[in-house]
């Protein structure tokens, strides 16, 4: 199949707990999603990626399934989800499901029969092992879980433990035993034979564990993640599950991997036996903070430029990048990146940085009106079992509630998840129930209906912005080199294709700096194919540019 068609379209990710609630019961859902499908396709994207929507105790909100093949009742059933997916496919819009198998939750009935013995045939769907000690009550490894302390636990009723990488309601499938696999491949087929068009993969390159499950290093954070993390047969998995389901269908597939590099990334999109289409990148947002968003540090934009191109370079020509600035498990941008004060021209920048390099863009509901990152007076507000885990984590280092409150409302995931601010009505017109989490209190001003009567808005930037992309196949497909790469306040790169070179400036301070374009570039010549400011001044090959500015140059 040639499903080359995801380099030129653009996604618009839903995570469906918060975008809108069409039934009145405090949560988003599918009928909210129905509603919105015209605003969607007026973004001017080509498609959805939905995060789990499927049967879910919610311990890590949708990432713990109980049930692959169902839709979760709190979102709708399937009937309104295949209402949904022919609407949004009669206006041209894909749709993408999120594929987590990495891991269950443990209310699956496959972790239900799993704990009835290990001559229960789902036992070994699950890494269930003995204790270690004389008394066989020590874990089995020192691995410890990404979200809750060890990675095991002891079930009294088997007397055994069981492995779970993230939080202990979350536990590991065994990809190693062939039948689990089956089961993958029938949940891919389940979903593409109703007319999904590919997958997300979460955080796919787990699914191969280390035999014997060794120890990890003994580090205070990772311990174990070395035995995981790309595992013995990632590979040959992945290969599988292309070559007998992927394959026979036009779809496409974009894997999640942490802390995976360029070069890793090239061994799993490219050439014809790739395994996925695109990875997703983690390197870019680490400019702000050291492994992960937790441990806050000031941003650095020079280390931001040096993730983006390291992978703009080494796949170009070979494989495929993904664009991202914002999704589920990140604080939104403008708040990191960016300038809350400026947010408006930061916004538009930050997007404009992005979205005009080479790649697939992927942009997260609330984005594309510059929602912000909300400020929590108590913890006991907050829902996500990563900031409870982190809390602990924090409070045996000497933190302070205080001082935790402070950082949880600077770094945490959760500050994506504010509900999705429609309109100045209350509730921000996410619902008329009190939703499951609070609405940012700056919904008033900060809202779809008021940026739809602004042409200047970052809403009408973003659509204007993938028009940009769709209408000049050198954003798309052109090469990449960066200039000024020393810079602390200026990001500036160039693309060439057929003959046509574009230059994109983009400012990161708040105050005016001078700009020197690089040699052979001259600025009255070129056409401006977009700006954040409403003219674009310039002297041949110099320019002032205002706080945030961002201008896109084309040369024919």
């Amino acid at each position: 199949m040639d499903n080359t068609w995801y380099k030129e379209d653009a996604f618009y990710q839903i995570w469906c707990r918060s975008f809108k609630d069409g039934n009145g019961d405090g949560i988003g859902d599918l009928y909210g999603v129905l509603d919105k499908l015209d605003y969607i396709k007026s973004l001017g994207v080509d498609g959805i990626w939905f995060s789990p929507i499927y049967p879910s105790p919610n311990a890590d909100y949708g990432y713990d399934i109980s049930d692959y093949k169902n839709i979760s009742p709190d979102y709708g059933d399937l009937d309104l989800f295949k209402k949904v997916l022919d609407e949004a496919h009669k206006r041209g819009l894909k749709v993408l499901m999120d594929l987590v198998v990495n891991h269950t939750s443990d209310e699956h009935e496959w972790f239900k029969e799993s704990k009835k013995g290990d001559d229960n045939p789902y036992h070994d769907y699950y890494f269930w092992r003995k204790g270690k000690g004389k008394d066989g009550k020590r874990p089995p490894n020192n691995w410890l879980s990404t979200f809750e302390g060890g990675a095991w636990e002891y079930d009294k009723d088997l007397d055994e433990y069981y492995l779970h990488v993230f939080a202990k309601k979350q536990p590991d499938l065994n990809m190693d035993n062939p039948k689990v696999r089956e089961e993958v491949k029938s949940i891919m087929r389940f979903w593409l034979d109703m007319g999904v068009d590919g997958f997300r993969e979460d955080v796919i390159t787990f699914i191969s564990k280390k035999e014997g499950l060794p120890n990890g290093f003994p580090l205070p954070i990772a311990t174990g993640i070395e035995n995981y993390n790309k595992g013995p047969h990632i590979h040959e998995y992945l290969k599988e599950f292309r070559h007998d389901v992927l394959n026979h269908y036009d779809c496409f597939v974009v894997g999640e991997s942490p802390m995976t590099g360029a070069d890793d990334a090239l061994s799993f999109t490219e050439g014809q036996d790739k395994e996925l289409d695109m990875m997703i990148s983690f390197d870019h947002m680490q400019a702000d903070c050291f492994m992960t968003d937790t441990i806050a540090t000031p941003f650095n934009l020079k280390k931001m430029k040096a993730a983006f191109t390291r992978w703009q370079k080494k796949l170009y020509g070979r494989a495929w990048n993904a664009l991202y600035l914002e999704n589920h498990d990140h604080p939104r941008i403008i708040s990191r990146y960016g300038s809350e004060k400026f947010r408006n021209e930061s916004g538009k920048m930050l997007a404009t940085m992005c979205y005009m390099q080479s790649g697939t863009p992927f942009i997260y509901q609330g984005q594309e009106i510059g929602m912000l990152n909300n400020h929590l007076d108590s913890i006991d507000k907050f829902k996500d079992v990563v900031t409870f885990n982190n809390q602990r984590l924090f409070k045996k280092f000497g933190f302070s509630d205080k001082k935790y409150l402070e950082i949880a409302n600077k770094t945490s995931r959760e500050n994506a998840r504010t509900p999705v601010q429609w309109d100045s009505s209350e509730y921000g017109g996410f619902s008329t129930a009190e939703p499951w989490f609070g609405v940012n209190p700056n919904y008033t001003e900060i809202n779809v209906a008021q940026q739809e009567k602004d042409p200047d808005s970052i809403l009408n930037y973003y659509r204007k912005l993938l028009k940009v992309r769709k209408e000049n196949p050198i954003i798309i497909y052109g090469d990449y080199e960066e200039h000024y790469h020393e810079s602390n306040e200026i990001y500036c790169y160039e693309r060439n294709f057929n003959g046509q070179k574009a230059l994109i400036v983009c400012s990161f301070a708040d105050h005016t700096v001078t700009f020197r374009a690089p040699k052979g570039f001259d600025l009255t010549k070129g056409e401006v194919l977009i700006s954040n400011y409403h003219d674009a001044p310039a002297k041949k090959d110099i320019c002032a540019l205002r706080p945030y500015e961002a201008r896109v140059y084309l040369y024919k």
